[in-house]
């Protein structure tokens, strides 16, 4: 399912949504009664819309708590970018979008 070009992704279909995707995946781990992740789903939505190359999912840590459990998300928002099937850059917390593209850039996303 694909709201504002953000794909919502499940415990069963994390594997193949997310691990085995071509290219990097931005994973927001977040939750409905976050208001930070609240804040991001915007900032989210116009990343995904400006960089065609990155695919920005989603997974709800209340419905879909295996995944979460399997990468240590304790905190809301999280946000894991995964290439190749390993993740690659952990993010904690609400961030400005311009602080969120430069850490995504220093890694080469």
């Amino acid at each position: 399912m694909t709201t504002n070009m953000i794909e919502a992704v499940t415990d069963d279909s994390f594997q193949a949504d997310v691990l085995e995707a071509d290219g990097p995946v931005l994973v927001d781990f977040t939750a409905a009664w976050c208001p930070p992740c609240r804040l991001m789903k915007p900032i989210l939505a116009e990343i995904a819309a400006e960089r065609p190359g990155l695919r920005v999912a989603q997974l709800d840590v209340e419905t879909h708590q295996r995944v979460a459990a399997a990468y240590e998300v304790l905190a809301m928002p999280t946000f894991i970018v995964f290439r190749d099937n390993q993740p690659i850059l952990r993010l904690l917390g609400a961030r400005s979008k311009t602080k969120l593209e430069r850490e995504l850039a220093e890694r080469g996303v």
